[in-house]
């Protein structure tokens, strides 16, 4: 009876064991199934992203190029306004020189040449065998005057992008039209300036690469219409709600909101076939209102994750094999352990002291002991996210001039922290002998895409305040746009300047403002503007605005330290204790002229 007993007991307890161990080994595999496909979730949103990245700029460099070489061209037209004939050996010359450019045009307001009637359009093309075709294009079956393109562009004034069209008179492709105005000699615009780009070279851009073998990329214009798309019945036939219109998932009327209205990020749809599909999409940079997605099917995403799991079972089981000599060895190894916690402090203390050394090489107030220092406040703010970041700024006084910057770098941690001190340094020792920040920008460029092995970007606003006269000259090069507060409030316009680090001998833009006494420049770094609150809903750039608007309602003109003081107090009642995701730097300069 007793031995009976002992084998029930015993039988009982090895089924406990097994049960016990089978619901273990369930509970492990569970989060390892969780744990590999969020490992393969974020290399898919990675690749993705890069992408997007890549693609952005393959089609900035195009962009970019159009638009400067429309702009180096508008002078020529204007000297030779009074010569029309000779406007067709402008157009010519600048569609030989831009392989980009398939045809340029002019074209006239109404009547502006009596003896060329009331269409006058010259128009140089290149066509496919490499000759050059010149024509005057306009009539009344080819009414430019009420053309998009061309309403568009008499009515921003500047330079802009049209939405793509089939063009049958000129180059007789789809297009997309760069416009700029040109001007008689009393200011007065009379024509505008076009560039041709076809839209062949984007499809081949965009398609050249495939982050999986399935998956296709599709751009929209900025009113949803089709440029790319695997389907080429679609392009410039339908717009992306007409695509969607049929999809029983609300997820994609949501995506295509984002998308019209400049957003990014990626959601999960699911089709009328009931498969699951991640959409990643980001605006284009620059004034397209062009906008990329890169759509992947869960199928490929996750294809490799049923042989994934095999091999970690398998190796899950190896290890419950080793865990009896694990065990065995774990008291040996505690000596190891109190030494791992020991460099581990010791690599604490040390980025504390990284954390003091980089702070230290921030201006400080009192440096700026001169007779000019009454001409402006100044203050400024640095919060990194970590124990070292990666934004900075500095400023300091040269011949009567506030030399002045504020930057971010890309990513975060020791890396961020070691190309901002390159950076802080870069700008102190260029700007000491450079006037115009366009050429402090770009020399600080050069050398930092000599030594960018990382492939690491700055952000960087760089700008000189005459303190005599208040004229400010400023480059942007990628960063956000400084808010001007005094009579009222409004963003200081900034060119597109791509971040430094990115491309060698970058042509960068400077400009020019005129800033009135007791006008507050407000600089910050993204860190404020992307600030969440725990419903991860960012600050954005209005709330700042909006912060600015009410200082300036209810207390005028105030200190630098005040304003900076407003704006974080209303910057922490927002995110009301959210976690600061990223570094936090704001630079208040007020101009104060006696």
């Amino acid at each position: 009876m007793n031995k009976l007993r002992l084998g029930t007991f015993s039988n009982k307890s090895g089924i406990i064991i097994i049960v016990t161990v089978a619901v273990l080994l369930q509970i492990i595999s569970t989060v390892q199934t969780l744990l590999v496909r969020k490992g393969i979730h974020e290399e898919a949103v990675h690749k993705a992203e890069t992408e997007l990245r890549v693609k952005n700029l393959e089609i900035q460099k195009v962009l970019v190029a159009v638009e400067t070489a429309i702009s180096n061209t508008v002078w020529a037209a204007e000297r030779n306004l009074k010569q029309p004939d000779s406007l067709f050996a402008v157009l010519r010359r600048m569609v030989e020189q831009n392989p980009t450019i398939v045809g340029a045009g002019l074209m006239f307001r109404a009547d502006y040449y009596q003896q060329k009637g009331h269409w006058f359009e010259p128009y140089v093309a290149e066509r496919q065998d490499g000759s050059i075709e010149e024509a005057q294009i306009g009539s009344q079956s080819h009414n430019y005057l009420e053309a998009e393109f061309y309403l568009n562009g008499i009515k921003a004034g500047r330079g802009v992008w049209s939405e793509p069209y089939y063009d049958n008179a000129g180059a007789k492709m789809m297009l997309c039209t760069y416009t700029i105005p040109v001007h008689d000699s009393n200011g007065e615009t009379v024509a505008l300036l076009g560039a041709d780009v076809s839209l062949e070279w984007l499809s081949k851009a965009i398609n050249a690469t495939r982050i999986y073998p399935s998956s296709f990329n599709v751009l929209i214009s900025r009113t949803g219409l089709v440029m790319v798309c695997p389907d080429k019945d679609l392009i410039l036939r339908s717009t992306i709600q007409e695509v969607t219109a049929a999809s029983s998932d609300t997820t994609t009327r949501y995506i295509n909101r984002q998308q019209m209205s400049g957003g990014s990020g990626h959601r999960d749809i699911t089709d009328n076939n009931g498969d699951k599909i991640s959409v990643f999409y980001a605006p284009v940079d620059g004034e397209t209102g062009w906008s990329m997605s890169v759509v992947c099917s869960h199928k490929e995403i996750y294809a490799s994750t049923r042989k994934t799991m095999l091999y970690m079972a398998l190796l899950m089981l190896a290890g419950l094999a080793l865990l009896g000599y694990i065990i065995f060895r774990t008291a040996r190894s505690d000596r190891s352990l109190q030494k791992a916690n020991a460099e581990k402090q010791r690599i604490g203390s040390e980025l504390r002291i990284a954390r003091d050394i980089q702070q230290s090489m921030l201006p400080k107030l009192t440096a700026l002991d001169s007779p000019l220092s009454a001409q402006f406040d100044i203050f400024a703010s640095l919060v990194p996210a970590k124990e070292v970041g990666g934004d900075l700024y500095d400023f300091h006084l040269r011949d009567e001039k506030l030399y002045f910057c504020i930057g971010d770098v890309s990513g975060k941690g020791v890396p961020s922290s070691l190309l901002m001190a390159v950076t802080r340094s870069l700008f102190r020792t260029v700007s000491a002998r450079e006037d115009l920040p366009e050429d402090i920008v770009s020399a600080i460029n050069n050398s930092i895409v000599e030594m960018n092995e990382k492939e690491m970007f700055v952000t960087l606003f760089v700008g000189v305040l005459e303190l005599t006269t208040g004229q400010l000259h400023y480059c942007n090069a990628g960063h956000e746009e400084p808010l001007l507060v005094g009579k009222g409030t409004g963003l200081l316009p900034s060119n597109n300047n791509i971040p430094v680090g990115l491309m060698p001998d970058w042509n960068y833009e400077g400009q020019t403002a005129l800033i009135h006494p007791g006008t507050t420049i407000f600089l910050y770094t993204d860190g404020l503007t992307e600030a969440e609150n725990k419903a991860h809903v960012q600050y954005g750039k209005q709330r700042i605005t909006k912060t600015a608007q009410q200082i300036l309602h209810s207390s005028g003109s105030i200190a630098p330290e005040t304003f900076i003081a407003l704006q974080t107090e209303a910057l922490h009642k927002f995110v009301a204790g959210a976690e600061q995701s990223d570094d936090l730097t704001m630079l208040a300069i007020r101009y104060t002229p006696a």
